[in-house]
């Protein structure tokens, strides 16, 4: 008997953590993602995964929400990480980020700006958003720009 593409078990999507991360209550907004043991400077965290759409889609699933988990990965294509079991999905603004957020190769990876310790919150600073700077800060940076 000859095995087919059918006949292969499946394998688990890896696992895109490189860094322990937890869910928790944010002194930010809502609930964040935090650091569950040291990083390092400079090295990936992970990456949030979630469903592939269209970039009109994306904004028109944003429109009226305060709170997305929608990345824009190309001109085209977004992101909508709503159902993803990805931690990095809660990641807070920031106007002091303790991470970057980048698009690699269509995947949205985040890696620390500098050393994170244990128990802190995983900060980027979002750039662009829907919010179009209407929504308040509430990041409580010394330099904060107060509006996203």
């Amino acid at each position: 008997m000859t095995a087919t593409r059918t006949d292969r078990p499946r394998r688990a999507p890896a696992d895109p953590q490189k860094f322990r991360v937890v869910v928790g209550p944010s002194a930010i907004d809502g609930r964040g993602a935090f650091a569950a043991e040291a990083i390092p400077a400079r090295r990936k965290i992970g990456e949030i995964r979630g469903e592939s759409i269209s970039v009109r889609e994306a904004r028109r699933r944003a429109r009226g929400l305060d709170r997305i988990m929608i990345v824009e990965v190309s001109e085209r294509r977004a992101i909508d990480a709503a159902a993803s079991t990805d931690p990095l999905r809660f990641t807070n603004h920031s106007c002091a980020p303790n991470a970057v957020l980048r698009i690699r190769q269509g995947r949205v990876e985040f890696y620390a700006i500098r050393d994170v310790a244990a128990g802190d919150e995983l900060t980027v600073g979002y750039g662009e958003s829907h919010h179009e700077g209407r929504l308040v800060c509430r990041c409580g940076a010394p330099r904060c720009a107060g509006r996203l």
